[in-house]
């Protein structure tokens, strides 16, 4: 039981925090900067972290950027206000990725430029042998490990997590919790502290302060945990953070 418990917690919390670090503060934001070689380095462990639920952080870059300019308007790829309930938002957020993925949409420069981009490492990822071979993984474990039958309930979670994480941002974030600033859209931060999510659920403070990489730090509850490690990537110079600081309350 013990070893199923723990590797859903590192799966969660690893793949939560590539997802934030890389596709988000990374690729949509750049809110730091790395090497090239560091940056396929992050791939890699991104890919290995999210496994069957691989984000393409060139798709994601674009997707998260037009959030941000649409925010709460039809223009957005995932806004709570045009979903009838979590799971039309995430097949509607689906459609759009794989739109982008396809190439079947042209965007202006503003949405595009700065995006890292590896093609055919993207290509491999987001393949469905990849996505199936890691699926069979996870059902493996649990084979192995699990002592009751009702430990593969979790299984759905392991297939669908990067999507389950966006919708608690997505969905949750414009729907729940509290607001440190007045905004034109629907942001919220869904928790006092945030330990779902590693800082992600500060909605209301990342939409105000879009390029700041903490997005915790406004209340003295507000602790964002992926930007801990954030900082302490940057003192090792394995990358290099660009930060505007803003005084907490």
């Amino acid at each position: 039981m013990y070893i199923i418990i723990v590797f859903f917690i590192l799966h969660w919390y690893s793949s939560i925090f590539t997802q934030s670090f890389f596709q988000h503060r990374y690729a949509a934001h750049g809110m730091f900067s790395m090497s090239p070689a560091m940056e396929k380095i992050f791939y890699v462990i991104s890919y290995v972290t999210q496994g069957s639920s691989y984000l393409n952080p060139t798709v994601y870059g674009i997707l998260h950027r037009l959030h941000h300019a649409h925010a709460d308007t039809e223009g957005d790829p995932h806004s709570p206000k045009y979903a009838k309930n979590m799971v039309s938002l995430m097949w509607k957020t689906k459609n759009k990725y794989i739109d982008i993925a396809k190439g079947r949409l042209a965007f202006a420069e503003k949405y595009t430029k700065g995006l890292p981009n590896w093609p055919k490492f993207d290509k491999f990822a987001a393949s469905w042998v990849s996505r199936i071979l890691w699926g069979l993984g996870y059902i493996a474990v649990y084979l192995i490990f699990s002592p009751s039958a009702w430990f593969f309930l979790l299984l759905p979670i392991h297939f669908m997590m990067s999507p389950i994480h966006g919708i608690l941002i997505n969905w949750f974030s414009h729907k729940i919790g509290y607001r440190n600033f007045e905004s034109e859209d629907t942001s919220t931060n869904y928790l006092p502290f945030d330990f779902l999510t590693m800082g992600e659920g500060y909605h209301n403070n990342h939409h105000t302060y879009g390029s700041r990489a903490n997005f915790g730090g406004i209340r003295w509850h507000e602790l964002d945990l992926t930007y801990l490690v954030i900082k302490r990537l940057n003192k090792w110079g394995l990358i290099q953070l660009k930060q505007s600081p803003v005084k907490a309350k």
